[in-house]
């Protein structure tokens, strides 16, 4: 399906701020990552003619990502879905949940390529730079997308800020240990062939770290999980040509541009080596770090104060005896 980028209709939001915004986080943020170069990745890979067949991660983060709005039992008037690729999400939503659904990527070619799924306007924006006004949406959702932002903690910032009081965010990221395998092969081979290695592989988020940066953002009553995805291969050419038609290459500054056939070749051979499989094929694994949180709101449940206990960790050896002592007391009468 194909969409105006000139988008479905900025008049249906009545709420958009259309200026572009700058944080002030963005002064001292991190610059890892070539934004234009991811651009142009996501472009090349959603124009290609096959680029359907690389979506089946995307396809199985969406999914997953949609059953956890599901969880939440309300109904949403209003959602953002920030780095919606082609729809990897929508197209599991329902009009009963979500009522209307925004878009936005930074890929035009993307949201050309949209599927069939309902929404009611797709913006062209990056996610480091949200068009949109305070206390504007019931949900934002975000798959896939943010393991590439530099400012991280301001990009959450951000989503905070676009959500209502008492709206929650649902996102999910790659993170942790994903692609260990090539990362140790390359950097392995790199090692006898060349004498040294260079990064070929985006650093990542630790799963540890993620709730810190949602509470830092103003997220409350916070839930972080970690899904573990394992795709097999034929061999680690074909990992690396799945990751270039994913879109999903690596553009941080420091990256290597040229690796040699030889350090190639080798790392294929080590890569077989040391994690393939009995039928031939090797894997690559994949870790989601997925992330709720709320935004506050005084009809939230808060904690209890700091002293207000009235039982002691102490007394939790007792629980056991509990049964027994009540057994004797109805013997007695």
């Amino acid at each position: 399906m194909r969409i105006s980028l000139a988008v479905k209709s900025l008049g249906a939001l009545p709420c958009l701020w259309r200026g572009r915004r700058c944080l002030s986080s963005q002064r001292g943020a991190m610059n890892v990552f070539d934004r234009s170069m991811k651009r142009r990745q996501k472009q090349w890979a959603s124009s290609s003619p096959d680029s359907h067949t690389y979506d089946y991660l995307r396809d199985e983060v969406g999914s997953r990502l949609a059953d956890r709005v599901y969880d939440v039992s309300r109904t949403f008037p209003l959602a953002l879905d920030v780095g919606c690729g082609k729809s990897h999400i929508a197209e599991h939503l329902s009009k009963d949940i979500v009522e209307r659904l925004f878009v936005t990527d930074i890929s035009d070619s993307s949201l050309e390529e949209m599927r069939d799924a309902y929404f009611f306007g797709a913006f062209l924006a990056d996610e480091e730079f949200l068009p949109f006004k305070e206390n504007t949406f019931d949900l934002v959702l975000s798959g896939m997308s943010l393991h590439w932002i530099n400012d991280l903690p301001g990009a959450l910032r951000q989503i905070h800020q676009v959500l209502k009081p008492d709206g929650v965010f649902i996102g999910a990221m790659v993170g942790g240990e994903t692609l260990y395998e090539l990362r140790c092969s390359l950097q392995l081979a790199e090692l006898e062939r060349e004498g040294g290695f260079a990064p070929h592989i985006s650093p990542y988020t630790a799963v540890t770290d993620l709730g810190n940066l949602l509470g830092q953002a103003g997220f409350r009553m916070l839930t972080v999980d970690i899904d573990e995805v394992q795709v097999r291969y034929p061999g680690m050419l074909e990992v690396m040509s799945d990751l270039q038609g994913m879109g999903e290459s690596n553009c941080a500054w420091n990256r290597k541009t040229l690796l040699h056939r030889d350090t190639i070749l080798a790392a294929a051979a080590v890569y077989k080596e040391m994690y393939g499989n009995e039928d031939g094929s090797v894997p690559a694994t994949f870790q989601i770090l997925y992330m709720i949180g709320w935004k506050p709101h005084e009809s939230q449940a808060k904690p209890a104060k700091r002293g207000s206990a009235n039982v002691s960790f102490a007394d939790l050896s007792k629980i056991s005896k509990l049964p027994m002592d009540h057994q004797k007391t109805n013997e007695k009468s």
